[in-house]
């Protein structure tokens, strides 16, 4: 009989089978198969946080049929992902297999191509306990908090609420930006900008206010702004210092986990969730035509920066062949710096094919896949050409003695920039553009000279980018679980996301202060930072994770019980629970409440009354068919679309909003498109009408319309 080799997922499965040939048999797990029952705590904390590991529901057929080929087969090769993770499920599958944990079973691969699959199976291991503890430390520690804290919030708050290690620290961060949003105090202040243009010269430059001779003046209001004006309002500006350099831009380095979700945001406005599911296609193995199933890039769970040598000299040449050796660094390949607490177990996030270009992929790709991978690609491919130099110009203008400063650049060499440029977060940057040819004491004349009015802007809101930029820094988690964490917040209800920015509902900042006042440490940056740094010493074998879990749990249970006994008989009430509604059938007031399937309006004196009343989400237009209103409904999948208050007597429905506005050339309703260019568009046959979106988003109230007995 074959050997047989276990992975998690059958496209992994797929592509693994390719290049181990006929005396492989290659099988899927389907991931984990051993898990904490989900509805029970499953830890025994008396016999040290023993845990209680049963078969996931639903997979006693594959773990029959996995006994039986194991038993058939003349080896068996555990070859989940080599992380924590997949080495926990490695541990599991030989505990139902009646695998020894001591023999070299264990075989890992970084990328899944003939020579990542090659290089693994030559290499086979023991299971590492290490990481195995590393990982029932976490599991163990997140259920402890989940489903010891979980109910005492759903009680004190509302039934459904979860809390968790991780999941509650970033909802505090959201919360405390918020905070800081409303405490902030604009402050005025304004500036004075103007157009020169040079001597001989037709192309005018752009140049800010500075001060004078003695240094840097704040113009703090407009009566300050308009004496400035006045006092330069015959001046003879001419240029009066001139200073040329070189700038030196180098590229970014290659993706890591987090890195890749914070870009993936903002260049292609992925959320990090939907980033890790394409990643791990990608990784797994996708359908090339010509080329059956290949792994397109290296694991995507990984904190290091480092590259193979094969990677670095496949980079160079194919550098020099597409752009010629001067793209190519002179000093050599560039080796990047990890973090002092990253795991060094994978390469930095690389195509583990240099030579397949996107553009030959793309027609076997999803639209998802193909771009992702094109990220991926060009941040590689860029991170090991050569760099960007500008040579750079900045110039003082001298108007009545007054200073203004203009800048300005031109490239010299584009280098990495040819292919690639990492986004940045906030706001654009000012763009400098290339000054005209000044020198000194050169007369120039005034094309305008205009005051603005600013006021200092609070910080701003997170977007996910930001977030996992924030947790990664505060060492907060691991970037392989910020999706599922801001997942987890959003779907709670906790946090609302708008267009890609992140803030807190009333929920969210309800929950965490009493997180705050009850369970300090739990939502304390510092000691869950710390906390993740504990939990790493286990996976060094430095540590014992009962010893981690016991000094943890002592103190949480005691912070636990003394808030059960101190808020016994309290509740929390929250503002968006109430309604101005009172119930027609016994007169007591109407509240929201949360089920299955979202959002409804039930009488507060429930179980005794049991009327419920729809919420229907009007967008304040009326249905193009009829004089109803439309209003947002979902599927069952949680998609958006917009239907008739009216229906099933009107039977408009569509997934693009309607608006109030009509189209000037057929007079029909225009639809709004979103995305990266808003359009509003006409969808009548024919007429083919459509132009930017410059509108206001509609309101979205939420209004009480109809009444259903349960």
């Amino acid at each position: 009989m074959s050997k047989l080799v276990i992975v998690e997922s059958p496209a992994k499965a797929k592509t693994i089978k390719k290049y181990l040939g006929s005396g492989y048999e290659v099988v899927a797990s389907m991931g984990h198969i051993r898990d904490l029952n989900p509805n029970r705590l499953s830890v025994d904390i008396k016999k040290k946080f023993a845990p209680k590991y049963e078969l996931i529901k639903g997979k006693e057929k594959l773990a029959d049929d996995l006994v039986k080929l194991a038993k058939k087969s003349d080896y068996v090769y555990l070859a989940t992902d080599p992380d924590r993770e997949g080495e926990a499920i490695s541990w599991h599958l030989a505990y139902i297999l009646g695998l020894d944990p001591e023999e070299n079973n264990r075989v890992t691969f970084n990328e899944i191509t003939k020579t990542g699959v090659k290089n693994g199976m030559d290499a086979p291991r023991k299971i590492d306990i290490d990481l195995v503890n590393a990982q029932q430390a976490r599991r163990i520690l997140d259920r402890l908090v989940g489903y010891k804290l979980s109910p005492f919030i759903s009680k004190k708050i509302r039934k459904g609420l979860s809390a968790g290690r991780v999941q509650s620290v970033a909802v505090r961060i959201i919360v405390d930006r918020e905070k800081k949003i409303r405490a902030f105090k604009p402050e005025e202040y304004w500036s004075i900008d103007a157009k020169f243009i040079p001597k001989g010269s037709r192309k005018a430059f752009s140049a800010s206010f500075y001060g004078d001779s003695k240094g840097k003046i704040k113009i703090e209001n407009g009566q300050q702004a308009q004496q400035l004006l006045d006092a330069m309002k015959d001046a003879q500006p001419f240029v009066e210092k001139v200073r040329h350099g070189t700038r030196k831009r180098q590229p970014a380095p290659p993706f890591i986990t987090s890195t890749l979700q914070q870009e993936a945001s903002r260049k292609l406005g992925f959320q990090s969730k939907r980033t890790m599911k394409v990643a791990q296609e990608l990784y797994e193995g996708v359908e090339i035509k010509g080329m059956g199933s290949v792994g397109l890039i290296t694991y995507m769970r990984t904190d290091s920066l480092r590259l193979s040598e094969d990677a670095l000299n496949a980079a160079e040449e194919y550098i020099k062949g597409k752009w010629g050796d001067k793209y190519v660094p002179a000093t050599g390949h560039r080796h990047f710096k990890s973090r002092s607490n990253a795991q060094d177990g994978h390469e930095a996030i690389r195509p583990s094919t240099v030579e397949l270009e996107p553009s030959q992929v793309k027609d076997s790709l999803t639209n998802d896949q193909y771009k992702l991978y094109k990220l991926i690609w060009e941040r590689f491919i860029a991170c090991q050409m050569s760099e960007c130099i500008q040579k750079t110009t900045q110039a003082d203008i001298n108007a009545a003695g007054y200073i203004f400063k203009a800048s300005g650049y031109r490239v010299d060499f584009d280098g990495f920039t040819v292919l690639y440029v990492e986004s940045k977060d906030g706001t654009d940057e000012e763009k400098e553009s290339e000054l005209p040819p000044l020198e000194k004491d050169m007369p120039v004349k005034v094309k305008e000279m205009l005051p603005n009015q600013h006021f200092t802007q609070p910080p701003a809101r997170y977007t996910e980018a930001t977030l996992i930029k924030a947790l990664e820094e505060y060492g907060i988690g691991r970037p392989s679980t910020y999706a599922a964490t801001i997942s987890t917040i959003t779907s709670r209800g906790y946090v609302k996301r708008e267009n890609k920015t992140l803030f807190p509902t009333e929920l969210g900042e309800v929950t965490t202060k009493l997180m705050e006042e009850r369970f300090p440490k739990i939502v304390n940056v510092k000691f869950t930072a710390q906390m993740e740094q504990d939990l790493d010493t286990v996976e060094d074998g430095e540590c014992s994770w009962v010893a981690l879990l016991e000094n943890f749990y002592g103190d949480f249970d005691k912070t636990l019980k003394k808030a059960k006994e101190e808020m016994k008989d309290v509740k929390i009430e929250l503002e968006e629970d109430k309604t101005d509604l009172i119930c027609e059938k016994c007169g007591k007031p109407m509240v929201v409440k949360f089920g299955r399937y979202g959002r409804f309006i039930a009488c507060s004196g429930y179980p005794d009354c049991k009327n419920i009343v729809k919420m229907i989400s009007k967008i304040g237009v009326q249905c193009p068919k009829c004089s109803g209103d439309v209003i947002v409904r979902k599927t069952k999948r949680g998609r958006d679309f917009y239907g008739c208050s009216n229906y099933p007597n009107c039977n408009f429905v569509s997934w693009y909003q309607p608006t109030k506005e009509k189209c000037p050339q057929c007079g029909n309703v225009l639809f709004k498109k979103k995305g990266k260019a808003p359009k509003l568009f006409c969808n009548a046959e024919g007429c083919g009408y459509e132009r930017e979106d410059d509108t206001e988003d509609a309101v979205v109230t939420q209004e009480a319309v109809s009444s259903v007995t349960e």
